[in-house]
């Protein structure tokens, strides 16, 4: 909201405030209800602008096209902003076909500044549309708006997509002319995007910079930068610069040390995948979801499924609520089955029971499993009866099937 400060009186800015602070929870309801009782006049520009912000903070559609139609009765319409914060928040809500509208009513009223180039050069990048975004960055050009690094950022990240690397190595060098210090994140953006153009030079280059202008790097440019060099394929390097990270920070951020993790597991090097996870562990740093489930995977590889059950239940236990992850559910399963490992099937019940999915297909895999090792299962419509999952009529052919084979001696570990 600084540009919403800078432009409207002193007078008025003050309205801002119920409505700045703390913009979602239960005062939002609240907020609104100020803002619909004050006195036509005291409707200022500013306080639409937050009340505004406060709707696209919180995806709310409608009662952001409600509050525009509002002001644009009021004659509040008068500046980018408030259609920058629709093409926002109709880009956040994935509504894309909403944005020609949100420009055309824009250009009617106003003229467009970087930000709505910004925002319609991003809506190019999802929908992939090279020859658009040049000719909106072509339009940019002509209204004589001056392009900043955001413009030429997106306009690589275009290119490299579509592999136009001449193009994303022109338009790389003009973002790079106009990084400064007061935009920082912009040097992990420059390290991204030198690595997806294989510009070893160019990510050192960045690294340099970053060193140079920064006091202190932080978390999100160190993960950035082990990152870029494990694309490279410069791995010692990376494993030096974690080092470095690890004596320096004091965050114990576990995303910094999944990188170098990852890379360990997609090399197959699972002993030094569990030496380095020891390692973190010794220096305080808690393992995260990712780090069990990119544990899970590198033992799924080895076929080791005991050691994968163990990670998979921790990664599970290690978040308040498990968002449902089938594929791994479904390679853990598809290898226990592969194996008749019955013991194995049963004790991944438990855990999915415990994370509160159970799913029909679940069912089926474990009763597979069962017929696989030749051991008919205990109970297992009773059981889905009891976890409220549908009994289709390929369960019943499976159930019909195991119930013909011996009695299985796993039940110790069902719950």
């Amino acid at each position: 909201m600084d540009e919403a400060a800078a432009r409207y009186p002193a007078a008025t800015r003050g309205l801002c405030c119920p409505f700045r602070l703390g913009c979602e929870g239960p005062w939002l309801g609240q907020r609104r209800e100020i803002f619909e009782d004050l006195p036509e006049g005291m409707v200022a520009n500013a306080t639409c602008h937050a009340l505004l912000h406060t709707y696209v903070r919180n995806k709310m559609s409608a009662k952001a096209e409600a509050l525009m139609k509002k002001m644009s009765e009021s004659g509040l319409l008068n500046c980018p902003l408030p259609y920058n914060h629709m093409l926002a928040l109709y880009i956040s809500n994935g509504q894309l076909e909403e944005v020609p509208a949100v420009i055309h009513a824009l250009k009617k009223k106003t003229s467009p500044d970087v930000v709505t180039y910004n925002l319609w050069l991003d809506v190019c990048a999802l929908q992939n549309d090279v020859e658009n975004a040049e000719n909106v960055f072509l339009e940019l050009r002509k209204s004589k708006v001056d392009a900043d690094w955001v413009t030429y950022s997106t306009l690589t990240s275009l290119y490299v997509k579509n592999d136009l690397l001449g193009k994303a190595s022109c338009t790389l060098k003009e973002m790079e002319k106009r990084v400064t210090r007061k935009a920082r994140i912009a040097y992990s953006s420059l390290l991204s995007l030198h690595t997806s153009l294989g510009d070893k030079d160019g990510v050192y280059r960045t690294w340099k910079k970053i060193k140079s202008t920064f006091r202190k790097m932080n978390d999100a440019e160190y993960t950035c930068f082990i990152a870029s060099l494990v694309k490279l394929k410069e791995l010692e390097k990376a494993e030096e610069v974690y080092a470095e990270w690890e004596s320096l920070s004091g965050t114990g951020d576990s995303r910094v040390s999944n990188i170098l993790l990852a890379a360990y597991i997609n090399k197959d090097e699972m002993e030094k995948a569990d030496d380095f996870h020891n390692r973190m562990v010794q220096r305080g740093i808690k393992p995260s979801y990712t780090t069990w489930e990119l544990l899970t995977w590198g033992y799924l590889k080895r076929k080791k499924m005991d050691i994968v059950l163990e990670y998979f239940k921790k990664a599970i236990e290690s978040v308040k609520k498990w968002e449902p992850n089938d594929k791994i559910v479904r390679e853990v399963y598809k290898n226990l089955e592969s194996q008749g490992d019955i013991e194995g099937a049963e004790n991944l019940l438990v855990i999915l029971r415990k994370a509160e999915y159970l799913t029909t297909e679940i069912y089926k895999s474990l009763l597979r499993t069962y017929a696989k090792a030749g051991k008919m299962p205990p109970i297992v419509a009773e059981r889905m009866n009891k976890d409220k999952v549908q009994l289709d009529e390929e369960t019943q052919e499976l159930i019909k099937l195991t119930s013909k084979l011996c009695v299985s001696e796993v039940s110790c570990v069902l719950s």
